[in-house]
């Protein structure tokens, strides 16, 4: 047989039993002993594996804060956000006009204000101008404080 012939027979084999059940191995097979995990009984754990009752009331056995403690053990919380920068008047401006013309404009029409060409055309250059000067300010280089070797920048 050639190689060839060999791969062709085993295709035909995987088509042939593409609809069959697999053979579930792992119902027979025991827990290995190494997963078992060694539980140690202490006058605490008795208690708590006894069935209750009534149900009782965690906030009056424990004290406050303790619940939500053990909640978020192990999870990581993250530190408050540092303040937003308050930017300085050029881009304010730039903002307020970016968004500042189109809503006049639209303002208007829904209030079917009267427009003049020259309201028009300053809220329509207010929208270019502060668009523009907000790209021309973003500036696409590294960080002055980067260093000779960026790493991974996301």
């Amino acid at each position: 047989m050639t190689p060839q012939s060999d791969e062709d027979e085993v295709w035909r084999q995987i088509v042939a039993s593409f609809n069959e059940k697999a053979e579930d191995t792992s119902a027979d097979q025991p827990w290995p002993d190494r997963e078992n995990v060694a539980v140690e009984a202490g006058p605490e754990d008795d208690d708590a594996r006894e069935p209750v009752d009534e149900p009782q009331d965690e906030a009056e056995d424990e004290p406050e804060g303790s619940v939500e403690a053990a909640d978020d053990e192990g999870h990581y919380v993250p530190p408050p956000p540092p303040p937003l920068p308050h930017g300085d008047a050029l881009s304010r401006l730039a903002w307020v006009a970016l968004f500042g013309g189109p809503a006049y404009l639209l303002l208007a029409a829904l209030m079917t204000w009267p427009m003049e060409g020259w309201i028009v055309f300053t809220a329509v250059a207010a929208f270019i101008g502060g668009f523009v000067t907000l790209v021309v300010r973003m500036g696409d280089g590294p960080p002055p404080d980067s260093g000779w070797d960026d790493g991974a920048v996301i």
